[in-house]
């Protein structure tokens, strides 16, 4: 009877000892880039983060790894680098304070533009009123009196 006690102890305590521990997940470059892409480089100004070489973007890459493997999914990273170093990180910032200026003025400068065009072309394809023709104007005398006769004269041709 002994005998089945220990064994029974020893196959139970097998099974405690290999509680099921999740296995790593591997993440892959593309993962890690995909939301690297996404953000800048915290030394170089207006580069990427995940084509920056420099170490500090190396770091960051690997914290991204890092998060991913620990579940963490693209809006928590993101919002964990914009609390540590403010929405300049992020490649797209959010719409809110005075970033909101960033998707408001682009398109306001176009059509502005747009319409600026669409009023030159206009006029330059119409003549305007004020401009006349001095063929047209038969009332019309020079100061010279040889040129009015000239007039004059091919008027009778």
């Amino acid at each position: 009877m002994g005998f089945v006690w220990i064994c029974l102890f020893l196959l139970t305590g097998r099974g405690r000892a290999q509680d099921p521990t999740p296995a790593p997940r591997i993440i892959s470059d593309d993962q890690v880039n995909a939301i690297a892409k996404q953000m800048f480089c915290p030394v170089c100004e207006n580069t990427p983060l995940d084509v920056c070489p420099t170490q500090a973007c190396i770091e960051w890459r690997e914290l991204i790894r890092d998060k991913l493997s620990e579940g963490w999914n693209e809006k928590q990273i993101k919002n964990y680098f914009v609390e540590r170093f403010g929405d300049r990180v992020l490649a797209s910032p959010p719409a809110r304070g005075m970033n909101w200026l960033v998707y408001v003025i682009p398109p306001i400068a176009f059509l502005a533009g747009a319409y600026i065009l669409y009023r030159a072309f206009k006029s330059w394809r119409v003549p305007s009123a004020e401009v006349s023709h001095p063929e047209d104007d038969d009332t019309k005398k020079h100061d010279d009196p040889y040129l009015d006769r000239l007039e004059d004269e091919l008027k009778k041709l």
